[in-house]
């Protein structure tokens, strides 16, 4: 006779180690948590929801970004990542069109959902149990507060017996300005958890993650005050304030006398990402419309070029980083004909700026990276802290992009800038 397998035995403490026992046992509504990185704020909130709904009959969750096309490579996979930590993929089945994991036993969700689409979150239900739990990550791209009480409407209604409402936020805290800040840290109700957790008690780094940190602490202090530690950010002498988030019609856009495409691309790899700025730009009425971008780490030409195919652009006019000539050539080998090298000239930056700065900058809602560069990219300041002509070396990516996206515009096609 062939003898059962034992069930395996996990240990919370094994699996999500320390610094968030509060976040996992409150009841409260409100669970906020803004964090550095490597905090294990999001690997914690995942499994959060991956055991809640196990063991809660009737329990499910709702997973929200401000625009949907980017849950799949964050909360999505960070809940995949969850239920193989916990070895219980055997009972979770996990869908993509449309994005959704199923917890096979009882048929409870996790669904996934963008506030670009209200239309898709007033009419969301589920075949079993109800909707209790509310996931919303980057909560900092959500600029109005008026669309996160919109979002949180939507957990509502009774209960089953022994069920719960909860909101848990996460974010990084950029900007000491937003909203956020205000409701959860400044004024909390008593049905708040707000906390903040940083990378000093995520016990699984290496010595090579820490060293990063302990570098950042000695080259960068104002990064690592927000980036290490997880306090908000202070964002003084901002470069650019002549800007609204504005959700407009590209095809009436396109229906302006003068209006062209301006497409500008900033390479990165490892730390920083690469950035493609996709804009119109009417210099009649002297204002640029933000309407796309691409925003990742780690990309290689060939995915660089895959993306950009994908998105519809591989045939624009796309201005380059100069610094990149053997990437601009691979992407012209693969078949981005147009793409060419930004051109260097005297201030180039100073130059690029300060004629942007004579425009208003529409942005799509959709380019939550371009609202999140250009709500923090600022001056810098010198070691006694007065302010100096130079921007600060990060919220950069999208911003230098535009630059280069914006140069034939600004000092005609015969010479441009970097």
């Amino acid at each position: 006779m062939k003898r059962k397998k034992k069930a395996e035995k996990i240990y919370a403490k094994d699996i999500i180690g320390r610094g968030y026992k509060e976040f996992w046992r409150t009841k409260k509504r409100y669970v906020v948590c803004k964090g550095s990185r490597a905090s294990k704020k999001l690997k914690t909130t995942a499994l959060w929801h991956i055991v809640k709904i196990m063991r809660h009959l009737g329990a499910n969750a709702l997973v929200v970004r401000k625009t949907e096309r980017t849950l799949r490579d964050s909360c999505y996979a960070d809940l995949k990542w969850a239920i193989q930590r916990l070895h219980v993929e055997k009972w979770w089945s996990a869908k993509v069109n449309p994005l959704e994991l199923v917890y096979k036993y009882t048929g409870q969700k996790i669904l996934f959902r963008g506030l670009d689409d209200p239309l898709k979150l007033t009419s969301i239900s589920v075949e079993t149990g109800a909707i209790c739990f509310l996931w919303c990550e980057e909560a900092y791209e959500i600029t109005k507060e008026d669309d996160f009480d919109y979002l949180d409407e939507c957990i509502r209604g009774k209960l089953p017996p022994g069920l719960w409402k909860r909101v848990t936020i996460t974010f990084n805290p950029w900007n000491n300005r937003h909203w956020l800040k205000k409701r959860f840290f400044d004024n909390p109700s008593d049905n708040v958890l707000a906390m903040t957790t940083n990378y000093k008690c995520n016990e699984w780094l290496d010595e090579a993650d820490l060293k990063l940190f302990e570098d950042m602490k000695k080259n960068n202090p104002r990064r690592y005050n927000v980036a290490g530690l997880g306090n908000w950010g202070a964002v003084d002498g901002l470069i650019f304030e002549n800007f609204e988030e504005k959700n407009f019609d590209l095809d009436e856009v396109k229906k302006i006398l003068d209006i062209r495409s301006a497409f500008g691309l900033d390479f990165g790899y490892t730390n920083d990402p690469t950035a493609l700025f996709c804009g119109m730009v009417s210099k009649k009425n002297k204002e640029i419309y933000v309407f796309d971008e691409l925003y990742k780490k780690g990309m290689s030409n060939e995915q660089i070029y895959a993306d950009i195919e994908k998105l519809g652009y591989r045939k624009e006019k796309i201005v380059a980083d100069s610094a990149e000539p053997k990437s601009i050539e691979r992407l012209r080998f693969l078949g981005m004909y147009r793409v060419r090298p930004a051109r260097k000239g005297q201030d180039s930056i100073l130059f690029g700026i300060d004629g942007i700065q004579d425009y208003k900058i529409i942005i799509h809602p959709r380019c939550t990276n371009f609202l999140t560069e250009i709500a923090n990219y600022s001056w810098d300041k010198d070691k006694f802290g007065q302010q100096i002509n130079c921007p600060i070396d990060e919220f950069n990516h999208l911003m230098d992009a535009m630059r280069y996206a914006m140069e034939d515009i600004l000092r005609g096609a015969t010479t441009s800038f970097k």
